[in-house]
């Protein structure tokens, strides 16, 4: 199993782009729980909600795992809650770290704000580009001070899609057992 992790700021392309990598390699999708939440919650989150949506993400990604697809696609995980908690709240639980670091990834699609809108869905709360590139930064310094795998993809939506299966197809060719 190749797990393969779509993160970056909100409206950057990650739910539209883990459907597009599905339907061009397979593989199963694991949704962003916190949306799931809200919905369900019908209001703002605070900060008691963290632990719940850091747990909700993580039994998700757990069910998936169990089912043992090719290709794990996961629609963001730990390191979005991680950082929205600190964002919002300037306060994160102490076991969310420990337990992002303690799982495997194979590869990460960090996703730039730039080149593509930003799009008002009711749930989002950066509409200023400068808020979206510093969670951008954000993300990868914490990618790179952790030696994740990652790749930063950028341009509009059509780039963001090539750039991505150019890195994927040789990625997923059966005798490749690397991130690009």
């Amino acid at each position: 199993m190749k797990v393969l992790v779509l993160t970056g700021p909100e409206s950057s392309g990650k739910s539209w782009l883990a459907g597009e990598i599905q339907a061009a390699y397979g593989g199963l999708i694991v949704a962003e729980y916190v949306r799931h939440f809200i919905d369900s919650e019908q209001r703002d989150t605070c900060y008691a909600d963290i632990e719940p949506i850091a747990r909700g993400q993580l039994a998700r990604e757990d069910a998936a795992r169990a089912r043992q697809p090719e290709l794990l696609i996961l629609d963001t995980h730990l390191l979005s809650n991680l950082l929205w908690s600190r964002l919002l709240f300037n306060d994160c639980p102490a076991w969310l770290e420990p337990a992002l670091l303690a799982r495997h990834y194979d590869l990460h699609l960090l996703l730039d704000p730039a080149g593509v809108p930003w799009v008002d869905d009711g749930q989002r709360c950066q509409p200023q580009l400068e808020q979206r590139q510093a969670f951008h930064r954000q993300c990868r310094d914490w990618l790179e001070r952790h030696a994740q795998p990652y790749r930063n993809l950028t341009g509009d939506w059509q780039q963001r899609r090539q750039s991505a299966f150019d890195l994927l197809t040789p990625w997923l060719d059966a005798d490749s057992k690397t991130a690009p």
